[in-house]
Protein backbone atom coordinates (compact mmCIF):
# COMPACT_ATOMS: atom_id res chain seq x y z
CA UNK A 1 0.00 0.00 0.00
CA UNK A 2 1.37 3.43 -0.89
CA UNK A 3 1.93 5.79 2.06
CA UNK A 4 -0.42 8.44 0.66
CA UNK A 5 -3.37 6.05 0.92
CA UNK A 6 -5.46 5.61 4.05
CA UNK A 7 -7.95 3.04 5.22
CA UNK A 8 -11.01 4.95 6.35
CA UNK A 9 -13.65 3.13 8.40
CA UNK A 10 -17.13 4.56 8.65
CA UNK A 11 -20.07 3.00 10.46
CA UNK A 12 -22.65 2.18 7.79
CA UNK A 13 -25.97 3.89 8.29
CA UNK A 14 -29.24 2.45 7.01
CA UNK A 15 -30.50 3.89 3.73
CA UNK A 16 -33.88 5.50 3.92
CA UNK A 17 -33.68 7.48 0.73
CA UNK A 18 -36.29 5.30 -0.94
CA UNK A 19 -39.88 6.16 0.03
CA UNK A 20 -42.06 3.60 1.76
CA UNK A 21 -43.92 1.19 -0.47
CA UNK A 22 -47.09 1.16 1.64
CA UNK A 23 -48.75 4.02 -0.33
CA UNK A 24 -48.14 2.07 -3.54
CA UNK A 25 -49.74 -1.00 -2.02
CA UNK A 26 -52.67 1.08 -0.81
CA UNK A 27 -52.93 2.65 -4.25
CA UNK A 28 -53.03 -0.82 -5.83
CA UNK A 29 -55.74 -1.91 -3.41
CA UNK A 30 -57.70 1.29 -4.08
CA UNK A 31 -57.33 0.76 -7.83
CA UNK A 32 -58.68 -2.78 -7.51
CA UNK A 33 -61.48 -1.50 -5.29
CA UNK A 34 -62.34 1.21 -7.83
CA UNK A 35 -62.32 -1.31 -10.69
CA UNK A 36 -64.64 -3.57 -8.69
CA UNK A 37 -66.99 -0.67 -7.98
CA UNK A 38 -66.92 0.32 -11.66
CA UNK A 39 -67.58 -3.29 -12.71
CA UNK A 40 -70.43 -3.63 -10.19
CA UNK A 41 -71.86 -0.29 -11.32
CA UNK A 42 -71.75 -1.31 -14.98
CA UNK A 43 -73.34 -4.65 -14.11
CA UNK A 44 -76.02 -2.83 -12.11
CA UNK A 45 -76.72 -0.51 -15.07
CA UNK A 46 -76.96 -3.50 -17.40
CA UNK A 47 -79.22 -5.26 -14.92
CA UNK A 48 -81.42 -2.17 -14.66
CA UNK A 49 -81.43 -1.90 -18.45
CA UNK A 50 -82.51 -5.53 -18.77
CA UNK A 51 -85.18 -5.04 -16.11
CA UNK A 52 -86.60 -1.96 -17.81
CA UNK A 53 -86.45 -3.64 -21.21
CA UNK A 54 -88.26 -6.61 -19.71
CA UNK A 55 -90.90 -4.25 -18.39
CA UNK A 56 -91.28 -2.66 -21.85
CA UNK A 57 -91.44 -6.13 -23.42
CA UNK A 58 -94.28 -7.03 -21.07
CA UNK A 59 -96.00 -3.80 -22.04
CA UNK A 60 -95.49 -4.64 -25.73
CA UNK A 61 -96.91 -8.15 -25.19
CA UNK A 62 -100.01 -6.65 -23.58
CA UNK A 63 -100.47 -4.24 -26.50
CA UNK A 64 -100.12 -7.09 -29.02
CA UNK A 65 -102.59 -9.18 -27.04
CA UNK A 66 -105.09 -6.30 -27.19
CA UNK A 67 -104.60 -6.04 -30.98
CA UNK A 68 -105.12 -9.82 -31.32
CA UNK A 69 -108.26 -9.75 -29.18
CA UNK A 70 -109.80 -6.80 -31.05
CA UNK A 71 -108.91 -8.40 -34.40
CA UNK A 72 -110.63 -11.65 -33.45
CA UNK A 73 -113.71 -9.77 -32.27
CA UNK A 74 -113.88 -7.88 -35.57
CA UNK A 75 -113.50 -11.10 -37.56
CA UNK A 76 -116.29 -12.78 -35.60
CA UNK A 77 -118.49 -9.75 -36.21
CA UNK A 78 -117.89 -9.91 -39.96
CA UNK A 79 -118.60 -13.66 -40.05
CA UNK A 80 -121.80 -13.17 -38.10
CA UNK A 81 -122.90 -10.40 -40.45
CA UNK A 82 -122.15 -12.52 -43.55
CA UNK A 83 -124.06 -15.50 -42.12
CA UNK A 84 -127.14 -13.33 -41.56
CA UNK A 85 -126.92 -11.94 -45.08
CA UNK A 86 -126.75 -15.51 -46.46
CA UNK A 87 -129.78 -16.71 -44.49
CA UNK A 88 -127.84 -18.44 -41.77
CA UNK A 89 -128.73 -18.46 -38.09
CA UNK A 90 -130.04 -15.13 -36.89
CA UNK A 91 -127.79 -13.30 -34.45
CA UNK A 92 -128.84 -10.01 -32.85
CA UNK A 93 -126.49 -7.40 -34.24
CA UNK A 94 -125.86 -3.89 -33.07
CA UNK A 95 -124.45 -0.89 -34.91
CA UNK A 96 -121.02 -1.68 -33.45
CA UNK A 97 -121.23 -5.21 -34.87
CA UNK A 98 -121.78 -3.98 -38.43
CA UNK A 99 -118.88 -1.57 -38.26
CA UNK A 100 -116.11 -3.96 -39.49
CA UNK A 101 -118.23 -5.17 -42.43
CA UNK A 102 -119.02 -1.60 -43.38
CA UNK A 103 -115.33 -0.83 -43.06
CA UNK A 104 -114.56 -3.62 -45.55
CA UNK A 105 -117.14 -2.23 -47.97
CA UNK A 106 -115.62 1.22 -47.59
CA UNK A 107 -112.18 -0.22 -48.40
CA UNK A 108 -113.49 -1.80 -51.61
CA UNK A 109 -115.26 1.42 -52.59
CA UNK A 110 -112.01 3.34 -51.93
CA UNK A 111 -110.15 0.99 -54.27
CA UNK A 112 -112.86 1.52 -56.93
CA UNK A 113 -112.46 5.28 -56.60
CA UNK A 114 -108.70 4.95 -56.94
CA UNK A 115 -109.20 3.05 -60.23
CA UNK A 116 -111.72 5.65 -61.32
CA UNK A 117 -109.19 8.44 -60.76
CA UNK A 118 -106.72 6.71 -63.05
CA UNK A 119 -109.54 6.18 -65.55
CA UNK A 120 -110.27 9.90 -65.58
CA UNK A 121 -106.60 10.60 -66.27
CA UNK A 122 -106.68 8.03 -69.06
CA UNK A 123 -103.95 6.04 -67.37
CA UNK A 124 -105.85 2.77 -67.37
CA UNK A 125 -104.40 -0.24 -69.19
CA UNK A 126 -104.56 -3.99 -69.04
CA UNK A 127 -101.14 -4.16 -67.34
CA UNK A 128 -102.13 -1.54 -64.74
CA UNK A 129 -105.34 -3.46 -63.88
CA UNK A 130 -103.42 -6.71 -63.48
CA UNK A 131 -100.72 -5.12 -61.36
CA UNK A 132 -103.27 -3.36 -59.18
CA UNK A 133 -105.22 -6.59 -58.59
CA UNK A 134 -102.01 -8.40 -57.72
CA UNK A 135 -100.83 -5.72 -55.28
CA UNK A 136 -104.23 -5.44 -53.57
CA UNK A 137 -104.69 -9.21 -53.63
CA UNK A 138 -107.99 -8.96 -55.53
CA UNK A 139 -109.27 -11.95 -57.47
CA UNK A 140 -110.66 -9.81 -60.27
CA UNK A 141 -110.72 -6.17 -61.32
CA UNK A 142 -112.81 -5.40 -64.45
CA UNK A 143 -113.67 -2.11 -66.10
CA UNK A 144 -116.84 -1.75 -68.29
CA UNK A 145 -117.43 1.12 -70.67
CA UNK A 146 -120.62 3.16 -71.04
CA UNK A 147 -122.24 0.43 -73.21
CA UNK A 148 -121.53 -2.20 -70.59
CA UNK A 149 -118.80 -3.99 -72.48
CA UNK A 150 -115.58 -5.12 -70.76
CA UNK A 151 -112.63 -3.06 -71.84
CA UNK A 152 -110.07 -4.19 -69.19
CA UNK A 153 -109.95 -7.14 -66.81
CA UNK A 154 -107.18 -8.49 -64.66
CA UNK A 155 -107.87 -12.12 -65.46
CA UNK A 156 -110.25 -14.29 -67.57
CA UNK A 157 -113.33 -15.60 -65.78
CA UNK A 158 -114.30 -19.28 -66.26
CA UNK A 159 -117.45 -19.87 -68.35
CA UNK A 160 -120.76 -20.81 -66.76
CA UNK A 161 -121.39 -24.34 -68.07
CA UNK A 162 -124.54 -24.94 -66.03
CA UNK A 163 -126.61 -22.89 -68.48
CA UNK A 164 -128.16 -20.87 -65.67
CA UNK A 165 -128.73 -17.18 -66.29
CA UNK A 166 -128.15 -14.65 -63.65
CA UNK A 167 -130.19 -11.56 -63.04
CA UNK A 168 -130.17 -9.08 -65.88
CA UNK A 169 -128.55 -5.74 -65.16
CA UNK A 170 -129.83 -2.80 -67.19
CA UNK A 171 -127.23 -1.01 -69.26
CA UNK A 172 -124.85 -3.94 -69.45
CA UNK A 173 -123.60 -5.03 -72.85
CA UNK A 174 -123.02 -8.50 -74.07
CA UNK A 175 -119.50 -8.98 -72.78
CA UNK A 176 -120.39 -7.32 -69.51
CA UNK A 177 -123.48 -9.47 -69.12
CA UNK A 178 -121.44 -12.60 -69.71
CA UNK A 179 -118.98 -11.47 -67.02
CA UNK A 180 -121.77 -10.79 -64.54
CA UNK A 181 -123.37 -14.14 -65.33
CA UNK A 182 -120.11 -15.97 -64.67
CA UNK A 183 -119.51 -14.07 -61.41
CA UNK A 184 -123.06 -14.83 -60.21
CA UNK A 185 -122.49 -18.49 -60.91
CA UNK A 186 -119.25 -18.47 -58.90
CA UNK A 187 -120.98 -16.53 -56.12
CA UNK A 188 -123.69 -19.22 -55.86
CA UNK A 189 -120.88 -21.77 -55.55
CA UNK A 190 -119.57 -19.62 -52.65
CA UNK A 191 -116.23 -19.24 -54.36
CA UNK A 192 -116.44 -15.60 -55.40
CA UNK A 193 -118.03 -12.44 -54.04
CA UNK A 194 -118.10 -9.26 -56.09
CA UNK A 195 -119.24 -5.66 -56.04
CA UNK A 196 -120.16 -3.58 -59.14
CA UNK A 197 -119.49 0.15 -58.75
CA UNK A 198 -121.09 2.51 -61.29
CA UNK A 199 -119.57 5.88 -62.11
CA UNK A 200 -121.64 8.92 -61.21
CA UNK A 201 -122.01 10.01 -64.83
CA UNK A 202 -123.10 6.51 -65.89
CA UNK A 203 -120.09 6.35 -68.22
CA UNK A 204 -118.86 3.02 -66.98
CA UNK A 205 -118.73 0.39 -64.28
CA UNK A 206 -115.91 -1.03 -62.14
CA UNK A 207 -116.24 -4.59 -60.85
CA UNK A 208 -114.09 -5.87 -57.96
CA UNK A 209 -114.33 -9.58 -57.10
CA UNK A 210 -112.80 -11.41 -54.11
CA UNK A 211 -112.19 -15.12 -53.78
CA UNK A 212 -111.91 -16.96 -50.47
CA UNK A 213 -108.22 -16.15 -50.03
CA UNK A 214 -108.72 -12.50 -50.92
CA UNK A 215 -111.74 -12.27 -48.65
CA UNK A 216 -109.77 -13.83 -45.79
CA UNK A 217 -106.88 -11.41 -46.36
CA UNK A 218 -109.10 -8.34 -46.55
CA UNK A 219 -111.18 -9.53 -43.63
CA UNK A 220 -108.05 -9.77 -41.51
CA UNK A 221 -106.72 -6.49 -42.84
CA UNK A 222 -109.95 -4.66 -42.09
CA UNK A 223 -110.14 -6.29 -38.65
CA UNK A 224 -106.55 -5.32 -37.83
CA UNK A 225 -106.97 -1.75 -39.04
CA UNK A 226 -110.17 -1.41 -37.04
CA UNK A 227 -108.34 -2.85 -34.00
CA UNK A 228 -105.51 -0.34 -34.41
CA UNK A 229 -108.11 2.42 -34.70
CA UNK A 230 -109.68 1.32 -31.40
CA UNK A 231 -106.25 0.95 -29.82
CA UNK A 232 -105.63 4.63 -30.40
CA UNK A 233 -102.53 6.58 -29.44
CA UNK A 234 -100.61 6.74 -26.18
CA UNK A 235 -98.98 3.93 -24.17
CA UNK A 236 -95.63 5.02 -25.62
CA UNK A 237 -96.44 3.59 -29.08
CA UNK A 238 -94.42 5.30 -31.84
CA UNK A 239 -95.36 2.88 -34.60
CA UNK A 240 -97.12 -0.48 -34.98
CA UNK A 241 -97.18 -2.44 -38.23
CA UNK A 242 -98.79 -5.82 -38.97
CA UNK A 243 -98.07 -8.10 -41.93
CA UNK A 244 -99.42 -11.51 -42.84
CA UNK A 245 -97.38 -14.59 -43.65
CA UNK A 246 -96.90 -13.43 -47.22
CA UNK A 247 -95.48 -10.09 -46.04
CA UNK A 248 -98.64 -8.30 -47.17
CA UNK A 249 -99.63 -5.32 -44.98
CA UNK A 250 -102.57 -5.85 -42.63
CA UNK A 251 -102.42 -2.45 -40.95
CA UNK A 252 -100.14 0.10 -39.42
CA UNK A 253 -99.97 3.21 -37.27
CA UNK A 254 -96.98 5.49 -37.29
CA UNK A 255 -93.92 5.22 -39.54
CA UNK A 256 -91.18 2.68 -38.76
CA UNK A 257 -87.53 3.70 -39.34
CA UNK A 258 -86.97 1.07 -42.06
CA UNK A 259 -89.14 -1.25 -44.08
CA UNK A 260 -88.69 -4.96 -43.55
CA UNK A 261 -87.64 -7.12 -46.41
CA UNK A 262 -88.99 -10.57 -47.10
CA UNK A 263 -85.43 -11.91 -46.82
CA UNK A 264 -85.11 -10.84 -43.19
CA UNK A 265 -83.80 -13.94 -41.35
CA UNK A 266 -85.95 -13.17 -38.31
CA UNK A 267 -89.27 -13.52 -40.16
CA UNK A 268 -89.15 -17.32 -40.61
CA UNK A 269 -88.29 -17.79 -36.94
CA UNK A 270 -91.18 -15.59 -35.83
CA UNK A 271 -93.70 -17.18 -38.23
CA UNK A 272 -92.64 -20.71 -37.26
CA UNK A 273 -92.93 -19.96 -33.56
CA UNK A 274 -89.26 -20.77 -32.90
CA UNK A 275 -88.68 -17.26 -31.52
CA UNK A 276 -91.65 -16.13 -29.39
CA UNK A 277 -90.46 -12.53 -29.36
CA UNK A 278 -87.46 -10.46 -30.32
CA UNK A 279 -86.55 -6.94 -29.13
CA UNK A 280 -83.76 -4.52 -29.97
CA UNK A 281 -83.02 -0.81 -29.69
CA UNK A 282 -83.49 1.55 -32.65
CA UNK A 283 -83.27 5.29 -33.16
CA UNK A 284 -85.55 7.62 -35.11
CA UNK A 285 -84.01 11.05 -35.18
CA UNK A 286 -83.55 12.07 -31.55
CA UNK A 287 -85.95 9.41 -30.28
CA UNK A 288 -84.66 6.21 -28.73
CA UNK A 289 -87.02 3.29 -29.26
CA UNK A 290 -87.36 -0.34 -28.32
CA UNK A 291 -88.60 -2.35 -31.29
CA UNK A 292 -90.51 -5.55 -30.48
CA UNK A 293 -91.18 -8.17 -33.15
CA UNK A 294 -93.71 -10.87 -32.26
CA UNK A 295 -96.17 -13.17 -34.09
CA UNK A 296 -99.81 -12.17 -34.58
CA UNK A 297 -102.04 -15.02 -33.42
CA UNK A 298 -105.63 -15.23 -34.64
CA UNK A 299 -107.69 -18.18 -33.51
CA UNK A 300 -104.65 -19.74 -31.84
CA UNK A 301 -102.67 -19.80 -35.09
CA UNK A 302 -99.86 -17.54 -36.29
CA UNK A 303 -101.39 -15.32 -38.97
CA UNK A 304 -98.69 -12.69 -39.33
CA UNK A 305 -95.95 -10.58 -37.74
CA UNK A 306 -96.36 -7.55 -35.49
CA UNK A 307 -93.64 -4.90 -35.40
CA UNK A 308 -94.06 -2.53 -32.45
CA UNK A 309 -91.92 0.51 -31.59
CA UNK A 310 -92.11 1.84 -27.99
CA UNK A 311 -90.58 5.10 -26.79
CA UNK A 312 -87.70 4.55 -24.36
CA UNK A 313 -87.69 8.13 -23.08
CA UNK A 314 -88.52 7.37 -19.43
CA UNK A 315 -86.38 4.25 -19.46
CA UNK A 316 -83.34 6.13 -20.75
CA UNK A 317 -83.88 8.85 -18.16
CA UNK A 318 -83.83 6.27 -15.37
CA UNK A 319 -80.71 4.63 -16.80
CA UNK A 320 -79.00 7.99 -17.26
CA UNK A 321 -79.79 8.91 -13.67
CA UNK A 322 -78.37 5.59 -12.44
CA UNK A 323 -75.30 6.05 -14.62
CA UNK A 324 -74.78 9.59 -13.34
CA UNK A 325 -75.15 8.47 -9.71
CA UNK A 326 -72.68 5.66 -10.30
CA UNK A 327 -70.05 7.99 -11.75
CA UNK A 328 -70.58 10.51 -8.95
CA UNK A 329 -70.12 7.76 -6.38
CA UNK A 330 -67.09 6.47 -8.25
CA UNK A 331 -65.57 9.95 -8.39
CA UNK A 332 -66.21 10.32 -4.64
CA UNK A 333 -64.49 6.98 -3.97
CA UNK A 334 -61.55 7.93 -6.20
CA UNK A 335 -61.19 11.26 -4.39
CA UNK A 336 -61.22 9.51 -1.00
CA UNK A 337 -58.70 6.95 -2.23
CA UNK A 338 -56.36 9.62 -3.61
CA UNK A 339 -56.69 11.68 -0.44
CA UNK A 340 -55.98 8.60 1.69
CA UNK A 341 -52.95 7.77 -0.42
CA UNK A 342 -51.67 11.33 -0.14
CA UNK A 343 -52.20 11.45 3.63
CA UNK A 344 -50.57 8.05 4.06
CA UNK A 345 -47.66 9.11 1.88
CA UNK A 346 -47.17 12.31 3.87
CA UNK A 347 -47.50 10.44 7.16
CA UNK A 348 -45.03 7.76 6.08
CA UNK A 349 -42.54 10.34 4.86
CA UNK A 350 -42.90 12.24 8.13
CA UNK A 351 -42.23 9.06 10.08
CA UNK A 352 -39.40 8.26 7.70
CA UNK A 353 -37.83 11.64 8.38
CA UNK A 354 -38.26 11.00 12.11
CA UNK A 355 -36.62 7.60 11.82
CA UNK A 356 -33.74 9.07 9.84
CA UNK A 357 -33.28 11.83 12.39
CA UNK A 358 -33.51 9.34 15.25
CA UNK A 359 -30.93 7.13 13.56
CA UNK A 360 -28.60 10.06 13.17
CA UNK A 361 -29.10 11.04 16.80
CA UNK A 362 -28.39 7.47 17.92
CA UNK A 363 -25.26 7.38 15.82
CA UNK A 364 -24.24 10.74 17.24
CA UNK A 365 -24.97 9.54 20.76
CA UNK A 366 -22.89 6.42 20.18
CA UNK A 367 -20.02 8.49 18.86
CA UNK A 368 -20.32 10.97 21.74
CA UNK A 369 -20.50 8.14 24.23
CA UNK A 370 -17.38 6.55 22.80
CA UNK A 371 -15.60 9.89 22.66
CA UNK A 372 -16.83 10.73 26.14
CA UNK A 373 -15.48 7.54 27.60
CA UNK A 374 -12.21 8.07 25.78
CA UNK A 375 -12.06 11.73 26.80
CA UNK A 376 -12.91 10.87 30.41
CA UNK A 377 -9.94 8.53 30.54
CA UNK A 378 -7.70 11.14 28.92
CA UNK A 379 -8.95 13.85 31.28
CA UNK A 380 -8.32 11.61 34.28
CA UNK A 381 -4.76 11.02 33.12
CA UNK A 382 -4.23 14.77 32.55
CA UNK A 383 -5.14 15.59 36.15
CA UNK A 384 -1.96 13.92 37.51
CA UNK A 385 0.48 16.01 35.38
CA UNK A 386 -1.54 19.10 36.24
CA UNK A 387 -1.14 18.39 39.96
CA UNK A 388 2.60 17.94 39.45
CA UNK A 389 2.85 21.18 37.50
CA UNK A 390 0.83 22.99 40.20
CA UNK A 391 3.10 21.73 42.97
CA UNK A 392 6.19 22.61 40.93
CA UNK A 393 4.91 26.13 40.25
CA UNK A 394 4.18 26.65 43.95
CA UNK A 395 7.71 25.47 44.87
CA UNK A 396 9.25 27.73 42.25
CA UNK A 397 7.31 30.68 43.63
CA UNK A 398 8.33 29.86 47.17
CA UNK A 399 12.00 28.86 46.77
CA UNK A 400 13.27 30.39 43.55
CA UNK A 401 12.14 34.02 43.81
CA UNK A 402 14.75 36.32 42.12
CA UNK A 403 16.57 38.86 44.27
CA UNK A 404 16.07 41.61 41.76
CA UNK A 405 12.87 43.47 42.65
CA UNK A 406 11.96 44.09 39.02
CA UNK A 407 12.39 40.44 38.11
CA UNK A 408 10.70 39.42 41.35
CA UNK A 409 7.49 41.24 40.32
CA UNK A 410 7.63 39.72 36.83
CA UNK A 411 8.31 36.25 38.32
CA UNK A 412 5.30 36.60 40.61
CA UNK A 413 3.09 37.60 37.66
CA UNK A 414 4.18 34.62 35.57
CA UNK A 415 3.74 32.22 38.49
CA UNK A 416 0.23 33.61 39.05
CA UNK A 417 -0.64 33.09 35.38
CA UNK A 418 0.57 29.48 35.57
CA UNK A 419 -1.42 28.89 38.77
CA UNK A 420 -4.64 30.43 37.32
CA UNK A 421 -4.42 28.49 34.06
CA UNK A 422 -3.82 25.22 35.97
CA UNK A 423 -6.88 26.01 38.10
CA UNK A 424 -8.92 26.76 34.97
CA UNK A 425 -7.82 23.55 33.26
CA UNK A 426 -8.62 21.59 36.39
CA UNK A 427 -12.12 23.16 36.49
CA UNK A 428 -12.75 22.26 32.87
CA UNK A 429 -11.67 18.66 33.49
CA UNK A 430 -13.81 18.45 36.60
CA UNK A 431 -16.86 19.77 34.73
CA UNK A 432 -16.32 17.31 31.89
CA UNK A 433 -15.90 14.34 34.21
CA UNK A 434 -19.00 15.31 36.14
CA UNK A 435 -21.07 15.38 32.92
CA UNK A 436 -19.67 12.19 31.39
CA UNK A 437 -19.77 9.79 34.35
CA UNK A 438 -22.91 7.96 35.35
CA UNK A 439 -25.23 9.52 37.95
CA UNK A 440 -27.27 7.41 40.33
CA UNK A 441 -29.68 9.53 42.33
CA UNK A 442 -30.15 9.01 46.05
CA UNK A 443 -33.58 10.51 46.80
CA UNK A 444 -34.50 11.84 50.20
CA UNK A 445 -37.31 14.15 51.29
CA UNK A 446 -36.02 17.68 51.63
CA UNK A 447 -37.53 21.21 51.50
CA UNK A 448 -36.94 22.99 48.22
CA UNK A 449 -36.44 26.33 50.02
CA UNK A 450 -33.41 24.89 51.86
CA UNK A 451 -31.61 24.13 48.58
CA UNK A 452 -32.48 27.52 47.08
CA UNK A 453 -31.38 29.36 50.24
CA UNK A 454 -27.99 27.64 50.20
CA UNK A 455 -27.49 28.57 46.56
CA UNK A 456 -28.36 32.23 47.28
CA UNK A 457 -25.83 32.22 50.11
CA UNK A 458 -23.08 30.75 47.90
CA UNK A 459 -23.59 33.12 44.99
CA UNK A 460 -24.70 36.35 46.71
CA UNK A 461 -21.16 37.73 47.02
CA UNK A 462 -20.41 37.16 43.32
CA UNK A 463 -23.78 38.65 42.34
CA UNK A 464 -23.21 41.71 44.47
CA UNK A 465 -19.80 42.22 42.89
CA UNK A 466 -21.42 42.19 39.41
CA UNK A 467 -24.22 44.54 40.42
CA UNK A 468 -26.90 41.83 40.18
CA UNK A 469 -29.73 41.77 42.69
CA UNK A 470 -30.96 38.36 43.90
CA UNK A 471 -34.65 38.16 44.81
CA UNK A 472 -36.52 35.25 46.37
CA UNK A 473 -40.23 34.38 46.46
CA UNK A 474 -41.08 31.06 48.12
CA UNK A 475 -43.17 31.91 51.19
CA UNK A 476 -42.87 30.54 54.71
CA UNK A 477 -44.55 27.15 54.14
CA UNK A 478 -41.83 24.55 53.42
CA UNK A 479 -42.40 22.46 50.28
CA UNK A 480 -40.89 19.02 50.73
CA UNK A 481 -40.17 16.81 47.72
CA UNK A 482 -37.99 13.73 47.12
CA UNK A 483 -34.58 14.81 45.75
CA UNK A 484 -30.88 14.12 45.56
CA UNK A 485 -29.71 17.23 47.40
CA UNK A 486 -26.23 17.50 45.91
CA UNK A 487 -27.33 16.79 42.35
CA UNK A 488 -30.39 19.07 42.44
CA UNK A 489 -28.31 21.83 44.07
CA UNK A 490 -25.75 21.50 41.28
CA UNK A 491 -28.50 21.70 38.61
CA UNK A 492 -30.16 24.80 40.10
CA UNK A 493 -26.76 26.39 40.72
CA UNK A 494 -25.88 25.93 37.02
CA UNK A 495 -29.16 27.58 35.99
CA UNK A 496 -28.66 30.53 38.37
CA UNK A 497 -25.04 30.85 37.23
CA UNK A 498 -26.22 30.90 33.59
CA UNK A 499 -28.82 33.56 34.44
CA UNK A 500 -26.15 35.79 36.00
CA UNK A 501 -23.85 35.31 33.01
CA UNK A 502 -26.61 36.48 30.64
CA UNK A 503 -26.74 39.87 32.43
CA UNK A 504 -24.24 42.48 31.34
CA UNK A 505 -24.12 45.20 33.93
CA UNK A 506 -26.83 45.53 36.53
CA UNK A 507 -29.82 43.26 36.59
CA UNK A 508 -32.15 41.08 38.62
CA UNK A 509 -32.31 37.33 39.12
CA UNK A 510 -35.47 36.05 40.81
CA UNK A 511 -35.92 32.60 42.41
CA UNK A 512 -39.47 31.48 43.17
CA UNK A 513 -41.32 28.31 44.17
CA UNK A 514 -44.96 27.40 43.47
CA UNK A 515 -47.27 24.42 43.20
CA UNK A 516 -47.38 24.34 39.41
CA UNK A 517 -49.58 21.37 38.56
CA UNK A 518 -51.23 18.47 40.31
CA UNK A 519 -48.49 16.36 41.84
CA UNK A 520 -45.68 18.68 40.73
CA UNK A 521 -43.73 21.63 42.17
CA UNK A 522 -42.35 24.44 40.06
CA UNK A 523 -39.09 26.28 40.64
CA UNK A 524 -38.56 29.41 38.52
CA UNK A 525 -35.28 31.22 37.79
CA UNK A 526 -36.01 34.51 36.00
CA UNK A 527 -33.40 36.99 34.81
CA UNK A 528 -33.38 40.34 33.06
CA UNK A 529 -30.52 39.39 30.77
CA UNK A 530 -30.07 39.41 27.00
CA UNK A 531 -32.62 36.65 26.31
CA UNK A 532 -32.51 34.09 23.50
CA UNK A 533 -34.00 33.56 20.08
CA UNK A 534 -36.26 30.61 19.27
CA UNK A 535 -33.37 28.79 17.58
CA UNK A 536 -31.15 29.29 20.63
CA UNK A 537 -33.89 28.02 22.95
CA UNK A 538 -34.21 24.84 20.86
CA UNK A 539 -30.46 24.16 21.16
CA UNK A 540 -29.74 25.43 24.66
CA UNK A 541 -29.58 21.93 26.21
CA UNK A 542 -27.46 20.47 23.39
CA UNK A 543 -23.99 19.52 24.70
CA UNK A 544 -22.47 20.52 21.38
CA UNK A 545 -23.90 24.05 21.55
CA UNK A 546 -22.38 26.84 23.63
CA UNK A 547 -21.97 30.61 23.42
CA UNK A 548 -19.19 30.77 25.99
CA UNK A 549 -15.69 31.72 24.95
CA UNK A 550 -14.23 29.75 27.86
CA UNK A 551 -15.22 26.38 29.28
CA UNK A 552 -17.19 23.57 27.67
CA UNK A 553 -20.64 25.02 28.19
CA UNK A 554 -21.92 21.83 29.86
CA UNK A 555 -23.74 23.54 32.72
CA UNK A 556 -27.23 23.61 31.17
CA UNK A 557 -27.03 20.09 29.63
CA UNK A 558 -25.87 18.78 33.03
CA UNK A 559 -28.79 20.52 34.76
CA UNK A 560 -31.19 19.11 32.19
CA UNK A 561 -29.93 15.56 32.76
CA UNK A 562 -30.24 15.90 36.55
CA UNK A 563 -33.82 17.25 36.33
CA UNK A 564 -34.80 14.39 33.99
CA UNK A 565 -33.25 11.96 36.48
CA UNK A 566 -35.66 13.33 39.09
CA UNK A 567 -38.59 12.66 36.73
CA UNK A 568 -39.08 16.36 36.05
CA UNK A 569 -38.77 18.69 33.10
CA UNK A 570 -37.46 22.16 32.29
CA UNK A 571 -39.49 24.73 30.40
CA UNK A 572 -37.83 27.77 28.82
CA UNK A 573 -39.54 31.07 28.04
CA UNK A 574 -37.31 33.69 26.48
CA UNK A 575 -37.33 36.68 24.14
CA UNK A 576 -34.33 38.35 22.69
CA UNK A 577 -33.45 41.44 24.76
CA UNK A 578 -36.22 40.78 27.35
CA UNK A 579 -34.74 38.14 29.63
CA UNK A 580 -35.27 34.43 30.19
CA UNK A 581 -37.29 32.25 32.56
CA UNK A 582 -36.32 28.64 33.37
CA UNK A 583 -39.11 26.71 35.08
CA UNK A 584 -38.20 23.41 36.76
CA UNK A 585 -41.15 21.05 37.31
CA UNK A 586 -40.41 18.32 39.88
CA UNK A 587 -42.72 15.53 41.12
CA UNK A 588 -43.92 16.08 44.68
CA UNK A 589 -44.14 12.32 45.37
CA UNK A 590 -41.41 9.74 45.18
CA UNK A 591 -41.35 7.38 42.23
CA UNK A 592 -40.98 3.65 42.83
CA UNK A 593 -37.53 3.58 41.22
CA UNK A 594 -34.95 6.32 40.69
CA UNK A 595 -32.30 5.48 38.18
CA UNK A 596 -29.42 7.56 37.13
CA UNK A 597 -29.25 8.83 33.61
Amino acid sequence: MSPDKKIVWQHPSPHFNRPFLQPLAVGLVCAIFIVLILFMGIMDIHRSDRTLIGFMEDQGERIIEVVERLTEENLKTMISASQKAAGGPSVPLSEQVFTPQKFLTDEIIAMGREIDQHWKKEHLSESYIRKYAEEKKLWLVAVLNSWGDVIFQSRPVPENRSGEKGPTINGIGRTGAELIDRLNHLNRLKKIGFIALSRKDKSGTIIIALDIESLRYWGRRVSVEKALEKLGEGQGIVYLTVRDKNALPLGKTGVPPTDWKETNPLLPKILSGTVPMESHKVNIGEKNLLEIVAPLRIGGEIAGVVRLGLDRGNTDQILEKNRRNMFIFLAFVVAIALLSMWLLYQNQNRHLAGIVEMTRELEKAERLSSLGQLAAGVAHEIRNPLNAISMASQRLKREYIPADEEKKAEFGTLAGVIRDEIRRLNGIIEEFLTFSKGRRLELRDCPVQEILGKIVTLISEEASAKGISLRTDWGNEPIVIPMDRDKLQQAVFNLVKNAMESISGEGIVTLSVRNAEKGRVGVRITDTGCGMTTEEVDRVFNPEYTTKEKGLGLGLPLAHEIIRGHGGEIRVLSRKGQGTTFEILLPSERRQTAKGK
